[in-house]
Order: C-alpha cells, then structure tokens, then sequence
C-alpha cells in the first residue's frame, strides 16, 4: 500500500448528519458502480437512492460514516428494526444495512473494521443479535459474511426495495458475545 492511503488504524466512526448527506450518496453511487464492474447488477443501482433516503433513516435509525485522511471511506445504516425483511421478531436485534467501502482510497480490511463497528454498537445498545441481508445469489457477499462470523438463517421472497423492485434476500444473523 502507498503511504497516500490511509491505515485501518487511521479509521474514525462518527454519526452522519445532514452534511454528510452527500458523501453518503456518493459512497453508495460508487459502490453500486463497483457492484456493476463486478457482474453484480441485482442489488445496487447508481442513482437509486439520493440524500432523501439517507435523511430518513437518519430521523428513525442510525447512519455512520468511517473517515480517514479528512474524507469518508466508508458507511453504514444501522436499523432497531426491519419487519420488511425478518417480520416481528422474539429477540431485539440491530439491522446492518448498506455496508460499503470506498474502495478507491479506504484500506483493506475497511469492510471489516466497519462490521465490527457496527457490532459494537448494537452491543453498546444492549442487544446481542446483528441481523442483515444480502441479494438471494450473491454468492461472494455470502461467503463474505459467513467469514465474518454470520449465519444463514432464512431467505426473504420479495422484500420491499426503496429505489427499484422487490427483491429476494438471504437473511443472516450473529449472535454477540457479551
């Protein structure tokens, strides 16, 4: 790695606000752009979610921004809930949604660091499950979190999408260790 890009170590984790909004779009458009490159053109489209989404999840969930070097590298939503995808739920768990990695200048293993950080935070919040899901037949992104410690436990048919389409979904889960 070049000394221009910055260390994991280098990462820093805040909440995004209003004046993120833009750079949120932005990590999401690349990130969708990146999927494209990768054959992946199912889940993200460029262009499908704007500042709007972003604002709305920050007024009923969470969304953090990783920076390093004076710029956003990396973001996620963290949802209390999501009755869309997994219905009512027996155990209050946080929803991992829109992971995503710079992956032009953010080092390697950011993705990593951000899950984790994510992690935590649901602990932080007294909850011991982190739930998320990825496209039915993304392959790589499921192998990606079962490497991460997650575990399949359903697929969810037709999910409501905020840009597109419903779609289909493998749901996975961990469970946090206190």
């Amino acid at each position: 790695m070049n000394d221009s890009h910055p260390r994991l170590d280098d990462l820093r984790f805040r909440l995004a606000g209003d004046a993120d909004l833009a750079s949120l779009v932005r990590l999401r458009d690349d990130a969708a752009r990146r999927l494209h490159a990768l054959g992946v053109t199912g889940q993200w489209q460029p262009g499908e979610l704007g500042e709007d989404h972003f604002g709305r999840i920050m007024e009923t969930g969470e969304v953090w921004l990783a920076e390093a070097g004076g710029r956003a590298v990396g973001a996620w939503e963290l949802w209390w809930q999501d009755e869309d995808a997994w219905g009512p739920q027996r155990v209050p768990a946080g929803y991992v949604h829109r992971l995503m990695a710079d992956r032009a200048c953010a080092p390697p293993g950011t993705g990593r660091r951000l899950l984790r950080a994510a992690e935590r935070r649901v602990a932080e919040a007294g909850r011991t499950t982190v739930r998320l899901d990825c496209l039915a037949g993304n392959e790589p992104l499921t192998a990606y979190y079962l490497g991460a410690g997650y575990r399949v436990v359903g697929r969810k048919e037709g999910k409501p999408q905020p840009g597109g389409t419903p779609k289909s979904f493998t749901l996975l889960e961990k469970a946090l260790v206190g």
